[in-house]
């Protein structure tokens, strides 16, 4: 199992930026692919993003492409999500996964803030 740690939420205007940080530990070796998804409240948990072991490969919603990005620093065992352009559409509660592959998550955060005021 990967313990994972979300941070960096908060609240900010429309137009502003944020970063999430995702801290894993534990079985690490296993966190292939990681990602992010949010739930804002009233509606279901959604994807936004999600990287793969090197980097090399990831995956966005359509509704974030262009405004956010996706990394990961494999040494801290840390992905990030940089987040620009944030609009109010944006607030949910903002979750790190992390399993096999970026297309299969099997372990969850416990989620971070978002809001985005108009």
């Amino acid at each position: 199992q990967v313990q994972l740690v979300e941070s960096g939420g908060g609240l900010v205007q429309a137009g502003g930026s944020l970063r999430l940080s995702c801290a894993a530990s534990g079985r690490t070796f296993s966190a292939n692919g990681m990602g992010w998804f949010r739930q804002a409240p009233g509606k279901e948990r959604e994807f936004v993003a999600s990287v793969g072991w090197s980097g090399g490969i990831s995956y966005y919603a359509d509704s974030v492409k262009g405004r956010f990005t996706i990394s990961r620093d494999n040494a801290k065992n840390t992905v990030y999500l940089q987040m620009n352009s944030l609009k109010p559409e944006d607030t949910a509660v903002y979750y790190c996964a992390a399993g096999p592959t970026a297309t299969n998550f099997v372990d969850w955060g416990r989620g971070t803030q978002v809001t985005v005021s108009s």
